[in-house]
């Protein structure tokens, strides 16, 4: 079972009294009243997975810059140090003209504008060994070499603008070295209070943070805010670390990865101009990572120690959301279709060859006129009263894939044209019984076959890029997602259609077969399933990028009938073991604070 910092990326603290303004998702004690009480969130502060960049590399912490949706990274260690520059626009990166001097561990200044209008300066290359003194301006094009800075150094932090930026600290003895660009010319000024390299900052030329740094591995805290003359130790990070990197602005910013002993670390913190609180971590440890952000809820991760080219999203508005009982099914089943929503839902098909039709009015299923084959691993899509099953197996215990077609009209079946590929362990996506999609499924072999349904016949287009039975699926018959399934093997992949081809897009977090979904091609959740050795109760959010984990089903299972959308979603039946009636119903939460039972 996962632990409550696994899960929020939050420890427990104690308290005297109620912190004054908790996090979203904070437990604490409170040790006056002797109970834990918990911050209920509406929303989620997690990393996602982005699409990588093209030339991954290391030692970059301090030479990025820029917003999530709009970032550069310069220089870098790939397997030597580069001149690689690449921009990223919130969807993916584009290597663009590189800098006059290799080098890495640069510091990089441009604040929020860096995707247009950057400085870099010092820096570090091998063979033989040299701290740069080269600063280069980035006009949105090209890079230009400018004064050069007084001390040349690596591993130093930097803040500011094209026309106005900040040098801290840095590898080269005393190590406290600050520099203030002016637009033409670099001026020593006060140095930090500790001195440090291995750091980051962040803020203004006038109004800047430094924090974290050497010595290594262990690392430091420290952090200290520049008034434009002088350097103020204010409070220090949670957790120790160097290498990490750093985003935001001087009131509003976040600490990520870096190394503390004995290894790399995954540990975010997030600043509101007083103090740092831990937050969702990322979902790869490293340092030497590459960072970028406007403030504390947003921001990107890029490249580090050991992951090449890895990129990763930092949002804290993703629904959390909580699964909670919800009425049962008449007849007990896995291997259902459903469509609909949460509040008008439809489950048909299933376990035993059933036909059984059952409609949902979000607290109870009512039974309506059967289908009329009964078939299990079915798939459909459409509302209620607008519905399209297709496929399926109509043997109890061994294979008989069915290429037969029913729509239901909110009373009754009637069969329409039947696939042009007979199979079941299929996925289907659709608005409505005139406009449907179905793809994957099986036996003999899995397939990749993709099939358009226009309200009178099914037409093949391009298949899958992965053959797979039992996937996922989600959207309308223009904008859908296939995710999961079994293949060669349990899978997570994610592939998206944009009406005439498939697109391979980012990976579920955990692979499994007998996956549900419901939502949209942009926004969705995937749940339950089938990993080995058994049924899964993972549930994840979709933004139509990349997955996040959020919160669990109460019971695992597998082969659940879907409905609803990011919202409000229905997860009806399914099978661990044994087939069940029980349904769960999605729905976020509100943030309030809840005292917590210790009993």
């Amino acid at each position: 079972m996962s632990t409550y910092k696994q899960i929020r990326g939050l420890k427990v603290r104690d308290y005297t009294t109620n912190p004054d303004n908790p996090i979203e998702g904070q437990l604490w004690y409170n040790t006056t009243d002797n109970v834990a009480k918990y911050q209920i969130p509406n929303l989620l502060a997690s990393w996602r997975t982005g699409n990588a960049m093209n030339t991954g590399r290391d030692n970059m912490q301090c030479g990025s810059g820029g917003t999530q949706t709009a970032a550069i990274v310069a220089g870098g260690e790939y397997p030597s140090a580069t001149a690689n520059v690449e921009r990223y626009d919130g969807t993916s990166w584009t290597e663009v003209n590189n800098l006059n001097t290799a080098r890495m561990t640069p510091g990089i200044s441009g604040g929020a504008n860096a995707y247009t209008a950057a400085l870099i300066c010092g820096g570090f290359s091998h063979s033989p060994n040299i701290n740069h003194t080269q600063t280069e301006v980035w006009d949105g094009t090209n890079w230009t070499e400018v004064a050069d800075i007084n001390t040349g150094r690596s591993n130093g932090a930097a803040a500011g603008t094209s026309t106005a930026a900040l040098m801290m600290g840095g590898a080269i003895s005393p190590y406290g070295w600050v520099e203030l660009w002016n637009g033409s010319s670099w001026t020593e000024v006060a140095d930090l209070n500790s001195a440090r390299y291995a750091n980051a900052g962040t803020g203004e030329s006038t109004d800047a943070i430094c924090f974290t740094g050497s010595p290594e591995p262990a690392g430091v805290a420290l952090n200290e805010q520049w008034n434009g003359s002088t350097w103020t130790e204010i409070t220090d990070l949670n957790s120790a670390r160097c290498y990490g990197a750093g985003a935001g602005t001087q009131t509003s910013a976040l600490a990520f990865g870096g190394q503390k002993a004995p290894g790399d670390i995954a540990l975010t913190e997030s600043w509101n101009g007083s103090s740092w609180a831990e937050t969702g971590d990322l979902n790869n440890a490293r340092n030497t990572l590459g960072g970028a952000g406007a403030d504390n809820t947003s921001g990107l991760a890029m490249g580090g120690a050991g992951t090449s080219a890895l990129t990763e999203e930092f949002t804290s508005n993703v629904p959390v959301g909580a699964w909670s009982t919800g009425g049962s099914l008449n007849t007990a089943r896995g291997e259902a279709g459903g469509s609909g929503t949460q509040t008008a839902g439809l489950v048909f098909g299933g376990g035993g060859v059933t036909g059984a039709t059952e409609t949902y009015n979000g607290t109870s299923f009512t039974e309506v006129n059967d289908l009329n084959t009964g078939r299990r691993t079915i798939a459909g899509a459409g509302t209620q009263t607008s519905t399209i099953a297709f496929g399926g197996n109509t043997n109890p215990s061994g294979a008989s894939p069915s290429a037969v077609a029913e729509e239901f009209d909110g009373s009754s079946w009637t069969e329409v044209g039947d696939l042009n590929t007979a199979r079941f362990g299929l996925a289907g996506a659709g608005a409505s019984s005139e406009s449907a999609l179905a793809f994957g499924g099986g036996y003999p072999a899995v397939r990749a076959e993709t099939e358009l349904w226009n309200g009178s016949s099914w037409t093949e287009v391009s298949d899958l890029n992965t053959a797979r039975d039992y996937p996922g699926g989600m959207g309308i018959a223009t904008a859908a997602l296939a995710f999961g399934g079994e293949g060669t093997a349990h899978d997570a992949e994610t592939e998206s259609w944009n009406g005439s081809a498939w697109t391979e897009v980012n990976d579920l977090n955990t692979a499994r077969g007998g996956i549900s979904g419901a939502g949209e091609y942009t926004s969705g959740l995937a749940f339950g399933g089938e990993a080995p050795p058994g049924s899964v109760d993972n549930t994840e959010n979709w933004n139509g990028v990349s997955w996040v984990e959020v919160a669990d089903l109460s019971t695992a299972r597998r082969f659940i009938a879907p409905t609803g959308d990011l919202t409000a979603a229905l997860a009806a039946g399914g099978k661990n073991g044994s087939t069940t009636a029980s349904s769960e119903e999605w729905s976020n939460t509100s943030n309030t604070t809840k005292t917590v039972s210790t009993d």
